[in-house]
């Protein structure tokens, strides 16, 4: 795999040959593109006409090496979630860096205490992915909590044998309480999503209450532990902070019911995944769903791999071709506006 450069002037031969002659004689932005996005954002690259673009041309990761001689002398930085982009990587890009901006909505990959010590811009991609993480998100709840896995595997293997009344049974939402963890654009979606399943009551729980996105569900702000003793489904959609990471832990599975099915679709240090593995084999709690994990990819070693009663997806919340195709618009268009001075559609506050 190599780093292949693509300089973008082809649409310039649509303008006079002045504007032409003007803008061959400036001298192209460099940026660096750390993998392989959707065309839509290439395209918008392509027509800005004012970037030479180097790209890591594949769909794994860059390495670091690579990383840290691509970025070198780069104005401009399109990475992705799985990238670290720390102060190794900064130092090689040198003072030329003016702007980040990142396929991603999280930014626990970035490091921004550098960044904003460097002045750096950073673009991000939230909202754009609410509605894909939310389907998926409720996807995965219903197929833990009805064990669509375990019963497509009893259909490959032969284990469907007769109808049997207590067979692959599972828990509904109909009537349940549902606790969502973080009721941000994310979790108010997916609350949103299975209010028609019947879900009777709402709890919420996050740094302050929001009356406004409450009031959509009828839901109730409590502590995170009542949320714990009282929901039927827990559903995690927070953002991972300080005060977040590890949240989800042994005292917290503790208070969980017996029969309460658990979600995580935000960020996978969220949850102590030792502690989850001791609750789910101990009957502590009755399955759990996971989008995000730590590391990523989960080893196929990991203890979580070997129970029936968790269902582990590769982190694909935002998956689907419109998503990821707006999401690279968005990045493009975060990079062109910040490397011009302008506003970007969407920056992160630093």
């Amino acid at each position: 795999m190599r780093i292949v450069r693509v300089t973008f002037l082809s649409d310039l031969l649509k303008f006079s040959f002045f504007c032409a002659k003007m803008i061959a004689s400036q001298k192209l932005m460099k940026v660096f593109v750390t993998r392989r996005i959707p065309q839509e954002g290439m395209k918008v690259l392509s027509q800005s006409g004012i970037f030479d673009v180097q790209l890591w041309d594949s769909n794994e990761p860059v390495p670091k090496v690579e990383l840290l001689r691509g970025v070198a002398g780069a104005h401009g930085l399109i990475c992705l979630l799985s990238d670290k982009i720390d102060k190794e990587v900064l130092d090689a890009a040198g003072t030329s860096l003016k702007v980040i901006s990142t396929f991603s909505v999280g930014f626990d990959h970035l490091a921004i205490d550098e960044i904003k010590q460097r002045g750096i811009r950073v673009g991000y991609t939230p909202e754009v992915l609410t509605d894909a993480t939310a389907e998926l998100t409720v996807a995965l709840l219903l197929a833990t909590a009805r064990r669509l896995p375990e019963a497509v595997e009893e259909v490959k293997n032969g284990g469907w044998s007769t109808w049997k009344p207590l067979w692959l049974c599972g828990y509904g939402l109909s009537g349940s309480t549902v606790g969502v963890v973080g009721l941000g654009r994310i979790g108010l979606s997916i609350a949103k999503r299975l209010k028609p399943f019947g879900v009777t009551r709402f709890l919420y729980t996050g740094r302050q209450p929001r009356p406004e996105s409450a009031a959509e569900i009828q839901g109730e702000y409590v502590p995170l532990d009542k949320l714990a003793e009282e929901s039927d489904f827990v559903v995690v959609s927070c953002a991972l902070t300080p005060e977040t990471q590890g949240m989800c832990n042994k005292d917290f599975f503790a208070k969980m019911k017996k029969t309460a099915v658990f979600v995580n679709s935000s960020r996978g240090a969220v949850v102590n995944q030792d502690d989850l593995y001791n609750a789910l084999t101990s009957g502590q709690i009755a399955a759990a769903g996971l989008d995000v994990t730590v590391p990523e990819p989960l080893p196929t070693s990991h203890p979580l791999l070997t129970l029936k009663n968790c269902v582990v997806l590769p982190h694909i919340g935002s998956a689907t071709y419109a998503t990821r195709g707006t999401m690279s618009v968005l990045v493009a268009n975060n990079l062109i506006a910040g490397l011009k001075g302008e506003s970007m559609p969407s920056e992160l506050k630093l």
